[in-house]
């Protein structure tokens, strides 16, 4: 039964590590697994066996919801460690680094302009996004201020953490999120091997502590990462290898930015300071979304986004509707209500 346990808790991790911070195991001091701690031997054969079973051909869709329905969910719950939450009405500056198309720019702005687009016809981006007015606090209204485009690449083409902070540091603070987007031909610590996005905290005067400000970012993973950081709109370098969806604006790694960016913006306003709503270590947190890894529609499981809607002309999938007449594919996130990941459709 251990082994049985500790088999399962490996392939929940291989999954749930999986998503927007992408490949990152949590582990020991001395490296090792933290499941199933001082049986190393017996993890190494799980693996093995794991390892095995993913070489196996995959069970149909109807089959794994089937076998999914046997096991108990559990209720999943992010604690709340009394920290503040951002709330209220607060502004979205952008600063584009690097190369993007005007209709990429366009695709990021009508999305972030969707928060704010109560008329758009359900399932909608707005109505996703109220989802964050369930945590403490109530509402968190978004509305898009200062562009900054660095199109000449101010700081070169390989970007560190420290760096990306200087670059959010430039626009205003005041009750505002500052969000870098990085171009496909930029590299960033992290990108591609441990994350796709991040959120964090910065100070543009450290000797201020009232300088303080929220910053996320998120870079076009689409030459360098699309198996990790644009599905379901490219095939996963790891696991059942299903056809792509088709990108609901056209651009894979644009539309997977959108999937990175709510995601990033989600735990932004619900644990903008690492004290706020979280599972696990503050550290390495599993957030709004990204305790919900993996999960567009119903009847979702690794390897498979669940039951989402397809536009009949274009055979593009999407769950939400928004501003101009686009449509996104949005991610799954924790309802607190109802201590369970909540989707559109």
């Amino acid at each position: 039964m251990e082994d049985a346990v500790c088999a399962f808790q490996l392939a929940q991790l291989a999954h749930t590590h999986r998503d927007r911070k992408w490949g990152s195991w949590p582990t020991s001091s001395s490296g090792r697994p933290t499941t199933c701690p001082g049986r190393p031997t017996r993890v190494k054969s799980i693996l093995a066996s794991l390892f095995l079973l993913s070489t196996l051909p995959v069970p149909s869709s109807a089959t794994a919801r089937k076998l999914a329905a046997l096991v108990h969910q559990q209720p999943l719950i992010l604690k709340y460690h009394n920290g503040p939450l951002l709330k209220g009405n607060l502004t979205l500056n952008l600063l584009w680094y690097g190369h993007f198309s005007p209709s990429q720019r366009s695709i990021i702005v009508d999305f972030l302009q969707s928060f704010n687009s109560p008329n758009a016809p359900p399932p909608s981006a707005a109505s996703w996004w109220e989802t964050t007015q369930k945590y403490k606090g109530g509402a968190s209204t978004l509305v898009l201020g200062t562009q900054i485009l660095d199109e000449n690449y101010s700081l070169g083409k390989s970007l560190t953490t420290s760096q990306i902070i200087a670059l959010a540091s430039k626009a205003p603070h005041v009750n505002s999120i500052n969000v870098v987007l990085t171009a496909a031909d930029v590299a960033v610590d992290g990108f591609c091997m441990s994350r796709c996005g991040t959120h964090g905290s910065g100070f543009s005067n450290p000797k201020d502590k009232q300088s303080k400000f929220a910053y996320a970012w998120v870079g076009n993973p689409v030459s360098q990462c699309p198996g990790q950081c644009a599905w379901p709109f490219h095939q996963p370098i790891y696991g059942p290898q299903t056809p792509p969806l088709v990108a609901p604006n056209g651009d894979v790694g644009v539309d997977g930015m959108v999937i990175n960016l709510a995601t990033v913006l989600a735990g932004t306003v619900t644990n903008p300071f690492n004290d706020g709503y979280f599972q696990g270590p503050a550290t390495a947190p599993l957030e709004a979304v990204t305790a919900c890894t993996g999960i567009f529609g119903s009847g979702a499981y690794p390897g498979y986004a669940g039951s989402v809607l397809v536009d009949k002309a274009t055979g593009a999938s999407y769950n939400a509707n928004g501003a101009n007449g686009r449509r996104f594919l949005l991610p799954a996130m924790w309802d607190p209500q109802t201590s369970t990941c909540k989707t559109l459709v």
